[in-house]
């Protein structure tokens, strides 16, 4: 069956599509992706995943067309970052 698997940096967006065994999971896919030159330097046993923006367990069994998604950290809290541009708001006003 046909899957994706999507990452995405600064910059740059990478999606390839995979052909994995009916009954393969989210870590059977990845484990299948980290061979792929795009994904080289990527640790994708530490990464959290999601499949179509939703968090998901690696145990999760895929369903034909899903998109696995890997997450990268955030550099900056949500929270840290409206504060900040709050404050430059209010300086520049």
């Amino acid at each position: 069956m046909r899957i994706e698997v999507a990452y995405a940096a600064a910059g740059q967006q990478v999606l390839v599509v995979f052909d994995v065994d009916a009954g393969a999971t989210v870590e059977v896919a990845l484990r299948q992706a980290a061979s792929h030159a795009a994904f080289d330097g990527l640790n994708l046993n530490r990464m959290p995943v999601g499949v179509y923006g939703k968090r998901v367990d690696r145990s999760r069994v895929l369903r034909p067309g899903d998109r696995i998604e890997l997450y990268r950290p955030l550099l900056l809290d949500p929270k840290e970052a409206r504060r900040r541009r709050a404050l430059a708001n209010r300086g520049s006003a």
